[in-house]
């Protein structure tokens, strides 16, 4: 069901909810979250203009800024709608196909060649039906020495109330998809290398995000704390920001 209900996603949201995904990330409330993680994501790939496939991509936003930085980017979606909503956004951004193009298709099972110098999956790992065949096709996408960078939530996701909702109304897949599970995943495709690196939502929660006068002694005992773990060992279980090398 899970597939057919994402290829479905985009017209169950109705005018409000296509206005929504095209004007992403500005639209959404998470929407500073998101430009530091893209952010940090372009930080971490290989500099333009190296190819990019960007998994999962929707409405294209991620697909657009990183064409805009100069990278050239293949977004691919399972939807067809989200597709040609994906194609409208470029244009609208003024892009061309020498930057960017899109591809329907299905990411567990998208034919390899081995072209691309990275791969991301943002927030759409967690959606798969089997995030191994999705990061083994990510893995025969990539040149020798390229780049897979996922950006998924980890344990309790699943069991978060808005997951519930969304997987009730819409029959969607909400997993958790933890950098212990990525990880594992990866290694067994054939990725030789990993870095597991805090997601920018945990780092505000951490550092920046305004507490009372009242929690401060204990907030800043758990900000020592946090410093302390995030040095030494990245959390496997939390979400995160994973990079995989082939």
């Amino acid at each position: 069901m899970s597939k057919e209900a994402e290829i479905a996603y985009l017209a169950a949201n109705g005018e409000d909810g296509r206005r929504h995904t095209l004007f992403k990330p500005f639209s959404d409330e998470y929407c500073g979250m998101n430009l530091a993680s893209i952010g940090l994501i372009m930080s971490l790939l290989p500099p333009p203009p190296a190819r990019i496939l960007d998994f999962g991509c929707g409405g294209g936003w991620t697909s657009i800024f990183l064409a805009l930085r100069g990278y050239r980017v293949t977004g691919q979606d399972i939807a067809p709608d989200m597709i040609d909503l994906a194609r409208e956004n470029s244009v609208r951004n003024g892009l061309t196909s020498d930057s960017i193009d899109f591809v329907c298709g299905d990411f567990e099972s998208l034919d390899g060649t081995g072209e691309f110098d990275g791969a991301i999956f943002f927030d759409c790992l967690h959606h798969a039906d089997d995030e191994a065949l999705a990061i083994r096709t990510a893995y025969a996408a990539l040149k020798p020495g390229g780049l897979l960078i996922t950006h998924e939530p980890g344990e309790g996701h699943a069991t978060n109330p808005a997951s519930i909702a969304a997987m009730e109304r819409f029959g969607v897949n909400e997993r958790d998809m933890p950098p212990k599970l990525i990880v594992k995943r990866g290694l067994e495709a054939g990725f030789v290398g990993y870095r597991v690196l805090a997601a920018p939502d945990r780092l505000f929660n951490s550092f920046y995000k305004k507490r009372s006068d009242r929690a401060l002694s204990k907030s800043r005992y758990r900000l020592i704390r946090n410093v302390v773990r995030m040095l030494v060992k990245p959390n496997m279980a939390l979400g995160a920001v994973v990079v995989l090398e082939k």
